[in-house]
C-alpha cells in the first residue's frame, strides 16, 4: 500500500493534536483541583453532583431559617423572663398591700409602683424582633399586639404563633402569641372566686377551697346571689349551663337545696366539691362568681388583673363597701397573678425546649452537610497523586508525538540521491 506525504502529515498532526487535548485536559484538572471540570468529562458523575449540590444548598438555607429561628426564641425567652419577674414584683407589691395597717396613702403609693411594673408588661408584650416585626401578634406582627383603650389593654393581634421551617421535616413556631402567654392559664389552674365590683353591701371571701374533686358537680361554675327574706339575708347558688347558654338553679339533689338559704355571717358554704367561707353583710343583689381560671365564665387576662388591681389601690377604701371590694379584689388578683406566673414559665420552659431541638437539628444538619460535601469530593474532586503521574505521562506522549512530526517532515527522497 501506498502511503502518501500528505497522508503521513496529516496523521503526524492528529497525533499531535490529540496528545495537546489530552495534556491540556489534566493540566485544567491540576489547576482547578477538579476531576470533573466539564460535563462531558464524566456525564454520570457530573448529574449526580447536580443533584447532591442542590440538596446541600437546601440544606445550609435550613441553617440560616434556624438561625432566625434561635434569634426569634432567644428574644421571646428573655422577654418572659423578665414578664415573670414583672410578675413576681407585682405579687409582692399586692401581698404588701393587703396589709390592714396601711393608710389610703400607702396604697396610692403602691399603686404607683404596680403602674410602672403594669407599663413594663406592656412594654414587653409589644416588644419587636429588631427587624420591625412583632413578637407577640401572631402573624399580624406589623402592629402593636396591645393598645390601650382608655385604662384598657386590648389585643389586637391574632391567635396563630408564627412559624418557620427549619428542617424538612420540622415546621416550628418561632414565636409566641399574646393571648397564650398574657390570657391563657395553665390546665391544672383551679378555681378562682371574683366578687362583683357593683356590689353594694361588704362580704368577703376566702378560697374557694377544693373539698372533693370526685363531686359530680366539680368543674363547673358557679355563681353566689344574694337576697333577703322577710329582711333576713340569703343566698342562692347557680351553676352556668353550657347546653343553655344561662344560669340555672344549682340542684345536685332535685330539691333546689341551694336556694334562698339562709345567710349567717362567717359560714363556710359547700357545693360543686368546693368550700368558700363569706364574712360580712350582703345587700339585694350582691353577686360572687367562683369559676375555674380559663373558663368562659372567667376569660384570664393578665393586663385586666393589674387594672383592677391598681382601681381599687387608688381609690380611698372609707367606707365598709370600699373596704371590701379592696380586700376581694387583692385576694382575687393574687390568684390571678400566680396562675399567669405558672403560665409564663410554662411557655417559657416551651421556648426553652425548642431552642434545645434546635441544637439537635443543627448538628443532624451539620453531619448532613459533611455527608454531601465528601458525596460531592468523591464524585468530583481531582486525586492529585493520580492526576500528577496522567500528567508526566501526557508530557512525555506530547513530547514524542511533536518529535515524531518534526523527524517525519524533515523526511525527503532527494537526501538519498
Amino acid at each position: 500500500m501506498r502511503i502518501s506525504s500528505v497522508t503521513m502529515f496529516e496523521q503526524s498532526t492528529a497525533s499531535m493534536n490529540r496528545q495537546q487535548s489530552d495534556f491540556l485536559k489534566v493540566s485544567q484538572q491540576i489547576a482547578s483541583g477538579r476531576r470533573v471540570v466539564n460535563p462531558s468529562d464524566d456525564p454520570q458523575s457530573a448529574s449526580r453532583a447536580v443533584g447532591v449540590d442542590q440538596a446541600k444548598a437546601v440544606t445550609e438555607q435550613y441553617g440560616d431559617a434556624r438561625t432566625s429561628a434561635r434569634n426569634s426564641l432567644a428574644q421571646t425567652e428573655s422577654i418572659l423572663n423578665s414578664t415573670s419577674d414583672a410578675i413576681t414584683s407585682a405579687k409582692t407589691l399586692l401581698v404588701q398591700a393587703s396589709s390592714d395597717t396601711l393608710s389610703d396613702v400607702d396604697r396610692e403609693s403602691i399603686a404607683s409602683e404596680l403602674k410602672g411594673v403594669y407599663e413594663t408588661m406592656l412594654g414587653q408584650a409589644n416588644a419587636t424582633d429588631g427587624n420591625g416585626r412583632y413578637l407577640f401578634g401572631g402573624y399580624n406582627d406589623k402592629n402593636p399586639p396591645y393598645v390601650k383603650q382608655g385604662e384598657t389593654a386590648v389585643y389586637q393581634g391574632d391567635d396563630r404563633a408564627r412559624e418557620q421551617r427549619v428542617d424538612a421535616s420540622r415546621l416550628m413556631p418561632v414565636t409566641e402569641n399574646g393571648i397564650s402567654i398574657f390570657q391563657s392559664v395553665p390546665s391544672s389552674a383551679g378555681y378562682v372566686a371574683e366578687a362583683d365590683n357593683a356590689n353594694t353591701g361588704n362580704v368577703t371571701f376566702s378560697g374557694p377551697q377544693v373539698r372533693d374533686v370526685n363531686d359530680e358537680g366539680y368543674g363547673d361554675s358557679y355563681r353566689i346571689q344574694f337576697d333577703e327574706d322577710a329582711g333576713n339575708p340569703t343566698y342562692s347558688i347557680q351553676t352556668y349551663d353550657e347546653g343553655a347558654g344561662d344560669w340555672i338553679a344549682y340542684d345536685p339533689d332535685g330539691d333546689e337545696a341551694f336556694t334562698d338559704q339562709e345567710y349567717t355571717s362567717g359560714e363556710t358554704i359547700s357545693f360543686g366539691g368546693l368550700n368558700v367561707d363569706l364574712k360580712g353583710d350582703p345587700e339585694v343583689g350582691d353577686e360572687i362568681l367562683v369559676a375555674q381560671a380559663g373558663s368562659e365564665q372567667r376569660e384570664p387576662n393578665l393586663f385586666r388583673t393589674m387594672e383592677e388591681a391598681i382601681r381599687v389601690l387608688e381609690k380611698p377604701a372609707e367606707t365598709a363597701t370600699e373596704k371590701a371590694d379592696l380586700k376581694n379584689t387583692l385576694k382575687t388578683s393574687m390568684r390571678d397573678l400566680d396562675n399567669s406566673l405558672d403560665n409564663v414559665l410554662t411557655v417559657r420552659a416551651s421556648a426553652g425546649a425548642r431552642l434545645n431541638e434546635l441544637d439537635v437539628i443543627d448538628a443532624v444538619g451539620s453531619n448532613r452537610s459533611l455527608n454531601y460535601e465528601q458525596t460531592l469530593s468523591d464524585l468530583v474532586d481531582l486525586d492529585y497523586n493520580e492526576a500528577i503521574s496522567e500528567y508526566s505521562l501526557r508530557q512525555v506522549g506530547l513530547q514524542a508525538s511533536q518529535k515524531a512530526f518534526v523527524d517525519v517532515k524533515g523526511m525527503s527522497l532527494f537526501d538519498y540521491l
